[in-house]
């Protein structure tokens, strides 16, 4: 059974940092790019950051493009998010995906295994 469990959500203060881990089992982690997607409330699941099952190739979307960067321990199984300087607009419950392929991909239709969230809070 495929199991991803993010952890490391909470409140941050705008301006700060904040990193989210994602664990898998259950699946060859190295065989799978994986990603990085985020829900507001009232809005739709949308793309954050993606990263190949190497490592070496990532994706974001450009909200976030140069404050928040993803990375992976194969080693760990496992895939982080640091969110520097992060934005109310940040708000949301982020959840980590994962597909067997190797380049990240940015459309949540791609991913077949997801996890359960982790609420992430901006205040101002």
């Amino acid at each position: 059974q495929v199991q991803l469990a993010e952890s490391g959500g909470g409140l941050v203060q705008a301006g700060g940092s904040l990193r989210l881990s994602c664990t898998a089992s259950g699946l060859t982690f190295s065989r799978c790019a994986m990603g990085w997607f985020r829900q507001a409330p009232g809005k739709e699941r949308e793309f954050v950051a993606a990263i190949s099952r190497t490592g070496v190739n990532t994706r974001y979307a450009n909200s976030v493009r140069g404050r928040f960067t993803i990375s992976r321990d194969n080693a760990k199984n496992t895939v982080y998010l640091v969110m520097n300087t992060p934005e109310p607009d940040d708000t949301a419950v982020y959840t980590c995906a994962a597909r067997y392929y190797d380049i990240g991909l940015p459309r949540d239709y791609e991913y077949d295994y997801w996890g359960q969230g982790t609420q992430v809070t901006v205040s101002s």
